[in-house]
């Protein structure tokens, strides 16, 4: 379902959904849910252990739990993504999956390793529905949102492939997720909040990872900004900027019709002064529409000394996109002029951009 230009979809279409699973659930709903099948709440925290913990989702291998509750709590435990593909690169340390949701919606997740991490990029949509020109998910339109455990399962089928030694680099963990894959998450609120408590709280409930390794990205939906402000989960905001000015936002980031970036900034300095995390204002860089150092210079006027840092993103080849990445030139100068402001910047690597895996690549093409 493609969108006409600027056309934005914040509801996503009515579609079944997909099984309960026991990572949309908080382990008080848990051991409700394990109490309603007949077993003893207990069971729940056995069986949360097996999936958070030892990463496993085959309850025959649950040799703590008697045969005859096995078969009862499988139910808990469905099979929600299915892999179809799987493309690497960077000597394997990069994985992106495309992988197959109960209902045939597709979606993508990539994992990269690092020296000192392994980041998870994750999708909270199938589709997007911000619409955003210059990104291959946003011209697809919105098809729905994923569930919590649609979410989680996507880092827990990472964590399982570290921990079995299939990433080159010995067995590991996933120190960070991003949610930067396809989808706007704040779109989809109550299903992301629910994944981002799953990633951060300690095992059994959870995954363990620190908030702080956790970044939540976002067009710029105001009021929602202001929501996950309030939940008490020190996760670190990106936004995704890409203009400093009205006139260009409007049309890069149709979000930007409803509120301007003024507006939106003041949303990210609330956010900072109340989580005391550093915003990160995300800004792909496309030759000659707003690599301009006058641009530059009203970005650092707007952000300086604030507690914020700029991540400049080279544009992503996208198939029959009309833009490109900025000139090397033209970069460096933007940097410089950022810096002159005092405003700190960064260039992010391109990790897969080979297997279409980089920022605005995802598609979810077989």
């Amino acid at each position: 379902m493609s969108q006409q230009p600027g056309q934005l979809t914040f509801v996503a279409p009515r579609r079944a959904k997909p099984a309960r699973h026991l990572a949309d659930l908080a382990m008080p709903d848990r051991r409700a849910a394990v109490a309603e099948l007949g077993e003893k709440a207990f069971r729940a925290d056995q069986l949360s252990r097996h999936y958070f913990e030892r990463l496993n989702a085959d309850v025959n291998a649950m040799t703590d739990l008697p045969a005859a509750a096995r078969d009862k709590l499988s139910v808990l435990l469905p099979s929600l993504l299915t892999p179809v593909k799987e493309l690497t690169t960077d000597g394997g340390t990069t994985r992106k999956t495309l992988w197959r949701l109960f209902d045939g919606a597709l979606v993508e997740s990539v994992l990269m390793r690092y020296p000192d991490r392994v980041t998870m990029c994750v999708s909270s949509q199938a589709g997007c529905g911000m619409n955003c020109p210059f990104c291959a998910t946003g011209q697809a339109g919105l098809t729905r949102n994923m569930s919590t455990a649609e979410i989680v399962e996507q880092v827990v089928s990472g964590a399982r492939a570290l921990a079995a030694g299939e990433v080159p680099g010995g067995p590991g963990r996933v120190s960070n997720v991003v949610f930067m894959g396809m989808g706007e998450p704040l779109a989809n609120y109550k299903q992301v909040i629910g994944a981002v408590r799953r990633f951060v709280e300690p095992a059994p409930h959870g995954l363990g990872i620190s908030a702080r390794g956790v970044t939540v990205s976002t067009v710029g939906l105001v009021p929602a900004i202001g929501k996950l402000a309030d939940e008490g989960l020190p996760v670190t905001l990106a936004l995704s900027l890409h203009a400093p000015d009205d006139e260009l936002r409007d049309t890069l980031v149709p979000i930007n019709t409803r509120w301007k970036v003024s507006e939106v900034l003041d949303a990210a300095w609330a956010y900072a002064a109340k989580t005391k995390r550093r915003i990160s204002i995300e800004y792909a860089l496309i030759k000659d529409i707003n690599d301009q150092e006058w641009r530059a210079d009203l970005l650092g006027k707007l952000i300086r000394n604030k507690l914020v840092h700029v991540n400049l993103i080279p544009l992503n080849p996208t198939p029959g996109s009309k833009w490109t990445a900025s000139r090397p030139e033209d970069e460096r100068a933007f940097v410089r002029r950022l810096e002159y402001h005092g405003v700190p910047v960064t260039v992010r690597d391109t990790r897969g951009r080979e297997i279409d895996g980089a920022c605005g690549q995802l598609a979810a093409t077989e």
